[in-house]
């Protein structure tokens, strides 16, 4: 795959990324089938065919359970070779009765504390994209808590190379734009609804990083990374999967990509 710069991080990443979602949690999904959580030596080759297989970004989360753990566990020897994101807000766990629960939290007190447990969990000690990981209240969270300026200030610590958004909202993410180095929006053919500020984040040099680019599983794969890397202001596509063949195969089609090739696009 052929590296595409990541705004003006200083990045360059490959257009397909590895979203570490499902090494690490199997419960509380929005997957429409449910899957059995990969054992140790079964997430431990999925990472390592990751990096094998050219991709230079992986995406984790502390609500993504077991990831950032298996992350830190069996890659911390390759770290040089990798761009490593991770998220603050967000902390998953199981309930009194086995139910899954989301707690968010966007405190300075509880970002900092999130930085610190991830970056020991990671066994690193600086990751290079640090983002936001919006419950859906875009706006109240850049307006109304500490979030952003926390994350300016651990940047400037040296603790990420990058800060921003992964957000829900086109609105705000357009707000994200005035102060993030890089903004991650759901975009498919089912939802381009974040196109507009796509465009104008690449227009300022923020990088742009796409997730649930296959629609969680609805889209042909081979046609969505097509359609996904077609998209304005587009660095690289996060696309999870628990499936060395189904990594191989997104790889591939990000390999034989060619500008405007789109077939989804084109039925659009």
């Amino acid at each position: 795959m052929t590296p595409r710069p990541l705004g003006r991080t200083g990045l360059s990443v490959s257009p397909v990324s590895f979203g570490a979602f499902k090494i690490g949690r199997n419960r509380g999904i929005k997957y429409p089938t449910p899957y059995p959580l990969p054992t140790d030596a079964e997430a431990e080759s999925l990472l390592n065919a990751a990096l094998d297989a050219g991709v230079t970004l992986i995406d984790t989360a502390p609500a993504y359970g077991a990831s950032e753990a298996r992350i830190g566990r069996f890659l911390a020897h390759r770290r040089e070779e990798f761009a490593l994101c991770t998220k603050v807000g967000e902390r998953w766990g199981l309930g009194p009765s086995g139910e899954s629960v989301s707690r968010y939290d966007f405190s300075r007190t509880a970002v900092f504390s999130s930085v610190v447990r991830s970056l020991r969990t990671l066994k690193t000690d600086a990751v290079d994209l640090l983002l936001i990981h919006s419950d859906g209240r875009d706006a109240f969270i850049q307006n109304e808590t500490d979030a952003v300026e926390t994350l300016l200030d651990l940047k400037s610590r040296g603790l990420a190379r990058g800060v921003g958004l992964s957000g829900k909202t086109p609105a705000g993410c357009a707000q994200a734009l005035t102060w993030a180095d890089v903004v991650m929006v759901e975009y498919h053919a089912d939802d381009t609804s974040h196109a507009a500020v796509m465009a104008e984040a690449e227009r300022r040099g923020v990088g742009v990083l796409v997730k649930k680019a296959l629609a969680a599983g609805r889209h042909d794969p081979a046609a969505a990374v097509r359609f996904g890397l077609d998209g304005p202001g587009v660095s690289s596509l996060v696309i999870g999967t628990a499936s060395a063949a189904n990594l191989r195969a997104n790889v591939a089609a990000a390999e034989v990509w060619r500008p405007g090739k789109s077939l989804l696009r084109a039925a659009a």
